[in-house]
């Protein structure tokens, strides 16, 4: 028997005819029967209704970003609390956020922010931040067994045969300038054929970056294999894929059900990353006004999430732009990663806070202007939060039991606050939320019900929000 192995993006590098000879019991690594997979069809069918929000763009504070600095501050409490920042208005009444936000202050109108997520599956644990699955795992290394992404549920629905991805990961997997791959923005049970379409980058830091700016990550966001190796046209491309689908071809005869078809997933995608246009010119910023580069800022973060916007205007479903640390790759003593237990309020008013503000208005004014806010939603989020006291290095430390989550954009009442904390900013005083309900918010203004179930590996249903439900006080 001829056997033509897929990408090695693929789960496991079965071919469908492999899939039928085995009886479907070795599909995806062997813990889905037939079944399972049909159900998981009439369901994803079932469980998509229309929704405000056609594409999302998640902002991703890796490391504890201190929210109590930026969304949450209290001027009354003492100083070893309150911190050196003081609140300022907003466009939203009643709403006030941090004096060094001034952009971002006037889009509050058009936000929402949840003041008391909390959970308790450990510090730098980014598996309940896109799963809602609130466990202690290896924070270090994936794992096949956890659930899926919302990212990766987007994937999934995805129709066939289309061209463009609907899971774009920026500007590299979580992880990577720390030399391991973070939990959480993956498939998990439901294979790796669903895990994001991650770019690369090669980040440098530059120590002036003139102004009011301290030392940023520099550097653009691109697309590894995606340019034709030597003496392959696009004919020659064409011609192989042709024969690969002829050899398909009686397995195609024996796919009765439609749930099998999506096993060309992972060949598609192959071939779309080498011959699309659209994919490719997204992250082209060679050829971007010069000065829309200026407003988002000349940082790796801020070409991020130019190249996340490119992608929305594509089609693209869910976008993750993170703020990583890498100086495990790029070694340096002025990374400006989130988690700040030494000279936070330094390094937040010189460098984390400008570049935040400056990127995500520009981000809000780019959608506005083109008539895709109402349609796309933009989600700021960390992993956990900050200790309530501040540290004798005039930092915080790790604090998962209240932090804020800002929501923006389509399907979100803006100028709303859902919650309170007590009067550090310590605990939930009111209105506990949980990542669960997180999640589940963000599937509601996509559309998909967040009671969707998916199965696991030994084929027990498990909603794709984990039983969170969505915050209907921040709902448009």
């Amino acid at each position: 028997m001829l056997t033509m192995l897929v990408s090695p993006r693929g789960s496991n590098g079965l071919t469908r005819r492999d899939t039928l000879k085995f009886g479907a019991m070795s599909l995806l690594g062997g813990f889905l029967n037939l079944p399972n997979l049909q159900a998981l069809e009439e369901n994803r069918k079932q469980h998509v209704r229309p929704g405000k929000a056609k594409s999302v763009i998640l902002f991703y504070l890796h490391g504890g970003a201190p929210t109590q600095d930026m969304f949450d501050l209290k001027p009354n409490a003492p100083a070893e609390i309150r911190g050196e920042f003081k609140p300022i208005a907003s466009s939203a009444p009643g709403i006030q956020i941090c004096e060094h936000l001034p952009k971002m202050a006037r889009w509050m109108h058009k936000a929402a922010i949840v003041r008391t997520v909390n959970h308790k599956a450990g510090c730098h644990n980014t598996l309940p931040s896109y799963t809602g699955y609130e466990v202690m795992t290896d924070i270090s290394n994936p794992n096949d067994n956890h659930p899926p992404s919302i990212g990766s549920v987007c994937e999934y629905l995805k129709p066939a045969h289309t061209d463009m991805p609907a899971y774009v990961h920026l500007p590299n997997y979580l992880g990577w300038g720390f030399a391991l791959r973070r939990p959480g923005p993956y498939a998990g049970f439901l294979g790796k054929r669903y895990d994001p379409l991650c770019s690369e980058c090669h980040p440098k830091i530059e120590n002036d970056q003139g102004g009011a700016f301290g030392p940023m990550w520099l550097g653009e966001p691109y697309l590894a294999d995606t340019v034709l190796a030597e003496g392959l046209t696009l004919d020659r491309l064409a011609g192989r894929r042709t024969l690969l689908q002829q050899l398909d071809d009686r397995a195609r005869q024996a796919e009765s059900k439609p749930v099998l078809s999506d096993y060309g997933r992972t060949q598609q995608r192959a071939f779309s990353l080498l011959t699309s246009s659209k994919l490719k010119a997204a992250f082209n910023l060679d050829n971007e006004d010069p000065r829309v580069r200026d407003r988002y800022g000349r940082t790796l973060f801020g070409a991020s999430t130019l190249i996340a916007r490119r992608l929305v205007e594509q089609g693209v479903r869910f976008l993750n732009v993170s703020w990583d640390g890498y100086s495990s790759k790029v070694p340096t003593n002025s990374d400006p990663y989130w988690d700040t237990h030494y000279k936070n309020f330094i390094q937040l008013r010189r460098v984390n806070l400008p570049h935040v503000d400056l990127t995500f208005s520009a981000l809000m004014e780019d959608l506005n202007d083109r008539g895709l806010l109402d349609d796309t939603l933009v989600v700021m989020m960390s992993d956990f939060g900050r200790t309530p006291r501040v540290n004798a290095a005039a930092g915080r430390d790790h604090w998962t039991y209240c932090y804020s989550v800002l929501f923006a954009g389509a399907g979100i009442r803006g100028g709303t606050l859902c919650g309170a904390s007590d009067a550090h900013a310590a605990f939930v005083k009111d209105r506990p939320v949980s990542t669960g309900d997180i999640c589940a918010t963000i599937y509601q203004c996509l559309g998909i019900d967040p009671e969707m179930p998916v199965y696991d590996r030994a084929g027990r249903p498990m909603p794709v929000a984990n039983g969170g439900k969505a915050i209907g006080e921040i709902l448009g």
